[in-house]
């Protein structure tokens, strides 16, 4: 038949599982995920480091991953919300600075620790004051 042309890569590349570990490997690189080889692993090891929609999106995006390997079930998928959750967690995963998520950690920590050397430090006081030392 003159009306087929064969698979070429640019039909690989619009595949969702393609694109989808793309985006595995935008995770390892950006929020510093090594376990898991696969897109699904890799987002469920992302938990709550990433928003909720994004979770929302990657779920669609692994639901669709389980369709596209079946010839019949992959018409079911709808490949505009596909295509949108695919776009959105890029975008997401492309803004995202992991020095500015260390530093975040860091001072987080520091924080934490000034905060509980002032609670410590105002109790000791507090303690002394009571018992008259002061």
């Amino acid at each position: 038949m003159p009306d087929e042309k064969p698979l070429s890569s640019a039909s690989m590349e619009q595949s969702i599982t393609y694109r989808a570990e793309a985006l595995a490997a935008l995770m390892r690189d950006r929020l510093g995920i090594r376990a898991g080889s696969d897109f699904a692993s890799k987002l469920a090891k992302a938990g709550r480091r990433l928003p909720r929609w994004a979770r929302r999106d990657g779920q669609l995006i692994v639901d669709a991953i389980a369709l596209e390997s079946h010839p019949k079930l992959s018409r079911q998928i709808d490949r505009k919300r596909v295509e949108r959750a695919l776009s959105n967690l890029a975008k997401y995963l492309g803004a995202v600075d992991p020095w500015q998520r260390r530093k975040g950690k860091i001072l987080d920590v520091i924080t934490a620790v000034a905060f509980v050397i002032f609670v410590v430090v105002g109790l000791v006081l507090g303690v002394m004051l009571w018992r008259g030392l002061i």
